[in-house]
């Protein structure tokens, strides 16, 4: 072929173009694949990603003029390298266009795309360069050497300029700066190596974070990625756990009374970003963020975590997850670019999905608690020990995990999901493509702040609340290994019969039938959960009643209730959740998962009993009325036993307490359950003679 046709020669401008292209993207690419997290390795992605869009039409027609001028070659081995390395060029062209398109307009990049790209590029590297090598090496004795220095010095040049200019970029901007330091006037009271106690949650640095860098939740919702879990968790216990108004003036109080570094001992669970930035301090005014961050167990709060401790106490290790460039804008080209890179760098992303955060372990962290010497002054107190409590019931299993009900397949359970985070591989009976996520609302049994702070969601929430605190609320996955019915179950025990007059004895049976742990779990000095009972005659008539609420909220006096009474060292009642003054407990009553309990009633009985019959009813001086009046008989009668299980999440005192009784809030009441059953009325010469009386069953359960 005569020289002057070859128009990809050594010297010619496309071919120069092309292998600078060439080298530059694959340095790059190398860069972005084994060099670790960093501005300057996302800027590289950025600058790679707008190099290659650019230069892709150059490189194509280089592929084709370099075929043309060399079709006509008998096959060889340099010719065979020619071939497959245009091969491994094609689908790193290809790969690299579906990558580049799912990372602007994608929910997630496909890794199978992903590795295609990068190992299409290794090939393409390891077969062009011996293809270009071996051909320099059989031309030397032909071609002037000054022939090859353009091709093996300019590409090199552009890799050095590439190089200069993300250098550049990187020292204009390189992404949020944090200011991790405490206050200048922080109380260290515990000794600065322990800047968080009483709480036991520290950081892995062992000081302050940033609070932005904990922060900021909404932005994993924008761009159509998060949304869906962004939206469960808005509503939830996790979300508004520091800024709870019955946990924000808890807090105050507490730090009236014990002072304010005190407070840090609630903060690892219910407000770990204000505990981490300082601002639960001795001088602080409201011992919350001081940017707003009111978020309680943010995103990066909960996916930060990287070692618990059984001990509680928020005993766990939090991380500063570092954050992608303009990551916390949430709109505008900042945020398209930071959703890019996130998509297509996704290696510091995806460390925020961790296997740890699947145990129970990880929820005992914060879902165990007790009070110390620190604390109360005197010494240690265990408070509520969910997890203590399901694994040490029947539904933890040893190495089983399909007979095992765990934490989250209760409170995180399955649902459809158009979330990139759907599929899971490291469940037992899941699969990648299962189009599925945990919730995120964490669903158990507070309907109260939500709908007192009107979080976003609110309404949804509380019903599914409700329908879990009734037991109505399924959940597929564990089926066949949970169990059915309401949470807690009713029975009733009651004679054949009663005379009139006499006494009724009641029996009520309660079982914890489908609760992971205690019930009433959580802490007893705050919650109550009591039974109801009514005793109707057959008009209607109540002939006795135990569990009613006043005009005012409160339960009456006497009524069952299963329920904790802490006590300080004096032996004074802890009403006000003033656990910090906390040494014991004189009471304390509680289901223990599968286990019964039972109440019993000793009912007095009229001496006449009520029938449906009326009569028209008279005034004094024989005037007919409208009103009507009781037929009584002294013979035979039916008695209706109806036992209810109630809960709220809060009792009435506590919320007078804090918030003040003209505030007219009450916590709702919810009607977990329900037993009804009758008993005969008669005198005993006549029990045995009415032929209807046969036996009945015992318990009719109601709705």
């Amino acid at each position: 072929m005569p020289k002057n046709d070859v128009k990809s020669g050594w010297k010619s401008r496309i071919t120069l173009v092309s292998m600078t292209a060439l080298l530059t993207l694959a340095v790059s690419g190398l860069v972005i694949t084994f060099a670790p997290f960093h501005a300057a390795v996302e800027w590289t992605v950025l600058a790679h990603t707008i190099l290659g869009l650019v230069t892709l039409l150059p490189l194509l027609w280089y592929a084709w003029v370099h075929w043309v001028d060399y079709k006509s070659y008998g096959m060889s081995d340099v010719v065979l390298l020619g071939y497959v390395a245009a091969a491994a060029f094609v689908l790193c062209v290809l790969s690299g266009l579906v990558v580049t398109w799912q990372g602007l307009f994608g929910l997630r990049m496909s890794p199978v795309w992903r590795n295609v790209h990068l190992y299409s590029t290794y090939a393409l590297v390891a077969i062009a360069l011996p293809h270009v090598l071996v051909v320099m090496y059989r031309i030397r004795n032909n071609v002037a050497p000054r022939t090859f220095r353009p091709v093996a010095v300019v590409p090199l040049v552009g890799v050095l300029v590439f190089g200069l200019v993300v250098a550049g970029l990187t020292a204009g901007y390189n992404g949020v700066e944090y200011v991790n330091e405490m206050p200048s006037d922080y109380s260290y009271l515990y000794g600065e190596d322990r800047p968080f106690a009483p709480s036991l949650a520290t950081t892995s640095s062992g000081g302050a974070f940033d609070e932005e860098s904990l922060a900021n939740s909404a932005t994993c919702g924008t761009a159509g990625c998060h949304t869906q879990i962004l939206e469960e968790w808005l509503p939830s216990a996790h979300r508004y756990s520091s800024m709870d108004p019955l946990f924000q003036k808890v807090q105050s109080v507490m730090a009236e009374q014990n002072g304010p570094e005190s407070t840090r001992y609630c903060g690892g669970c219910h407000d770990p970003i204000s505990l981490f930035s300082g601002t639960k301090n001795i001088f602080a005014e409201d011992l919350s963020s001081l940017h707003g961050y009111n978020e309680g167990i943010s995103c990066l709060v909960c996916h930060g975590v990287r070692e618990t401790d059984l001990q509680g106490n928020a005993n766990y290790v939090m991380t500063q997850p570092p954050s992608y460039l303009w990551q916390w804008q949430e709109s505008g080209v900042g945020k398209f670019a930071s959703d890019f890179l996130i998509r297509t760098y996704p290696q510091q992303h995806l460390e925020l999905s961790k296997r740890v955060f699947k145990a129970p372990e990880y929820c005992a962290a914060c879902h165990k608690q007790f009070i110390d010497q620190e604390v109360n002054r005197v010494g240690w107190v265990q408070l509520q020990n969910q997890y203590d409590n399901w694994k040490a019931s029947h539904w933890y299993v040893e190495d089983d995990p399909a007979r095992t009900v765990e934490c989250r397949e209760c409170h995180m359970p399955l649902v459809d999901s158009t979330d990139p985070a759907s599929g899971d591989l490291t469940d037992y009976n899941r699969t990648a493509s299962d189009g599925k996520h945990r919730s995120h609302r964490f669903v158990a049994a507070n309907t109260l702040v939500p709908a007192m702070l009107e979080l976003e969601g609110w309404e949804e929430q509380v019903a599914l609340t409700e329908e879990w605190l009734k037991g109505t609320y399924e959940i597929p996955e564990i089926h066949d290994k949970w169990r059915d019915g309401p949470v807690v179950e009713l029975i009733l025990d009651l004679p054949e019969s009663v005379e009139p007059g006499g006494t009724l004895p009641v029996r009520l049976v309660m079982t914890a039938n489908k609760v992971g742990h205690d019930f009433p779990t959580g802490p007893l000095d705050i919650i109550q959960s009591w039974v109801e009972l009514h005793v109707y005659d057959q008009a209607g008539n109540t002939i006795f009643s135990s569990g009613t609420r006043d005009e005012k909220h409160f339960i009456e006096p006497g009524s069952f209730l299963f329920k904790a009474e802490p006590v300080d060292q004096y032996g004074n009642l802890i009403d006000r959740h003033n656990l910090w003054e906390m040494v014991g407990v004189r009471y304390r009553r509680a289901l223990f998962p599968g286990y019964s309990d039972t109440v019993e009633y000793m009912i007095d009985c009229p001496t006449t009993v009520a029938t449906s019959e009326k009569v028209p009813g008279r005034e004094p001086g024989g005037v007919q009325t409208e009103d009507y009046e009781l037929k009584v008989d002294d013979t035979v009668g039916e008695y209706t036993v109806e036992a209810k299980l109630m809960y709220r999440k809060v009792d009435q005192f506590l919320i007078n307490f804090l918030l003040g009784e003209d505030s007219g809030l009450t916590a709702p009441v919810i009607e977990l359950t329900r037993a009804e059953a009758s008993v005969k009325v008669a005198p005993a010469e006549q029990q045995a003679t009415i032929s209807d009386w046969q036996e009945a069953p015992a318990v009719a359960p109601g709705g």
